[in-house]
């Protein structure tokens, strides 16, 4: 970091530091984030502090877009980030809040050319070089180790597409192998999809058999919120996102495998 960027950082920290007592509390309303060290738990209140400054929040629908909602979301989306740059969600400057679900037009065109229009039913939805949408109330339920995150899943898709569009490969670090990571995220998507396609109950959420990128934020969310049912059902998948996100939370949260 040269000294211009220092100096904008330390800056835009003296300006919009999350108060310590506001910060405190909204850690401990999310059982998400225990366990942090105390250099974690200052990191991450620097990179929230910093992510709230430099996003715009976008009421839609008329949600509300209330300081305890963009703390939840600055803290989680952090959260992934918290071991990895700073800049990660860079290319892209808004954050859109719906207050439940929302519906979005789609349109595929078949095998014959027949082009199919229907609607979507979300709780989130990631753009590539375009906002971040969410939805308040799966906000409100996410961060409660109970494997359900919308503000993980989709600041995932954020973190896939900072090498193009989200394909479930996104930029790995010096020391990780490209191979590898193919071989295990292959392996266990084409298992969730076999298991799916045979109408099994699988513990891994069926909507991550959608693409590779789904399946990439969904055991996202399921590394930090329930990260003993990751490793138990795709142990190979965990290890590479403990290299990736380069944080363990079995261990932070004192879950065994």
């Amino acid at each position: 970091m040269n000294w211009f960027a220092r100096w904008r950082r330390e800056r835009a920290l003296h300006r919009h530091l999350i108060p310590q007592a506001e910060f405190d509390a909204a850690v401990a309303a999310l059982p998400l984030l225990g366990g942090l060290t105390q250099d974690e738990r200052d990191a991450l209140r620097e990179q929230a502090s910093l992510l709230l400054a430099g996003k715009g929040f976008s009421a839609a629908g008329g949600a509300d877009v209330s300081r305890s909602t963009q703390l939840a979301i600055a803290l989680q989306a952090c959260l992934l980030t918290l071991h990895l740059d700073e800049n990660s969600y860079r290319g892209w400057s808004e954050i859109i809040l719906y207050p439940d679900e929302f519906l979005r037009p789609r349109e595929e065109t078949d095998e014959a050319g027949v082009v199919h229009v229907y609607r979507d039913i979300l709780a989130g939805e990631s753009w590539h070089g375009g906002p971040l949408v969410l939805s308040v109330a799966d906000v409100d339920a996410s961060g409660q180790l109970e494997g359900f995150n919308v503000v993980l899943h989709e600041f995932a898709h954020k973190l896939d597409m900072l090498n193009g569009d989200a394909n479930g490969f996104p930029p790995l670090h010096r020391g990780m192998k490209s191979a590898d990571w193919a071989r295990d995220f292959s392996t266990a998507y084409e298992d969730l999809c076999t298991r799916v396609d045979a109408g099994e109950d699988t513990v891994v959420d069926p909507y991550a058999s959608t693409d590779p990128a789904e399946f990439f934020a969904v055991t996202t969310e399921m590394f930090f919120e329930v990260p003993d049912l990751l490793a138990d059902t795709y142990p190979a998948v965990y290890t590479q996102m403990q290299r990736f996100y380069r944080q363990d939370p079995l261990a932070r949260l004192g879950r065994p495998a």
